[in-house]
This record gives C-alpha cells, structure tokens and sequence, in this order.
C-alpha cells in the first residue's frame, strides 16, 4: 500500500551571516536551508544522520535547478516547505519553496536529484527497494514498464 509522499517544513530567520551590505540574502544561504530541510526529509523516509553513519550511505546531490524569484531580506522569518517529487532507479527527486512567513509570495523554487552512494569508495547504491512499492505514485517506470 502506497504511503503519503514525505514532506517537511523548516523555519529560518534571516540571520546577518545570510545577508550581504544591502541585507539581501545570499544565494548560497538558500541553499544552506535548503540543506537542513532536505536532511530532515531524509530522516523521515528512513535516512536519519545516525543511521548513515553507521551505513555509510548518504543521499549526494547530483544536479540542482533553483529560481530566484524575489529577494529575502535581513530579519525575513522563512518557511521552507520540501517534497519528495519522484522515484527513478537510482536516483530521486526532491522539491522545495521558501516564502515568507504568513505570506504567500514565492521567493525560491528549487529541485534537486539525490543518489544514494556508498563512502567512502563512493560507489552508487540502488534505492532501497520497498520505495517503489512505498510511493507508487511518485516512482518513474521506464518506457517497457520496467
């Protein structure tokens, strides 16, 4: 029986260190949120920090797409909403967005494509294999069905 599709939400004020002298956020501040929301994702579909230690298997980033679509700013209160997108063999996709709190307005869209890989010989892994099964709706068949 399918599952719900994992999603996350994480909260982030908009900190000095995110800003530069106009106090607009970086670009690469977004993807440190990013990151902390996209960990807690991972924990809840089986990847907790804890168990990759131990595992050795850690979901890598191979491709990332992000708009900028407006500009947070020094003291903003962020929501950052993630998503498990879709399932392919051996990779998967993630999706997130950052508005600010209470507000609506779009500021970032961003997608990413994970492997699980196997450290340290660095060695892609095969997506565990109730995921198919687990979210059906989000898994990629290929074109012979397979």
């Amino acid at each position: 029986m399918p599952e719900e599709t994992p999603t996350i939400e994480t909260r982030e004020e908009v900190m000095f260190f995110d800003t530069d002298i106009g106090g607009v956020v970086h670009n690469i501040a977004y993807l440190r949120m990013i990151e902390t929301a996209r960990t807690r994702l991972a924990a809840k579909m089986g990847m907790n920090l804890r168990e990759m230690a131990v595992t050795q298997i850690y979901p890598v980033v191979v491709r990332t797409e992000i708009d900028y679509r407006k500009p947070a700013t020094l003291g903003d209160h962020l929501v950052i909403t993630g998503r498990l997108e879709r399932l392919e063999r051996v990779r998967f996709w993630v999706a997130f967005e950052v508005r600010r709190a209470g507000e609506e307005t779009l500021l970032i869209s961003c997608r990413q494509s994970l492997a699980l890989v196997q450290m340290p010989q660095g060695k892609p892994q095969r997506l565990p294999d109730d995921w198919p099964e687990k979210y059906a709706p989000l898994f990629l068949k290929r074109e012979d069905g397979k």
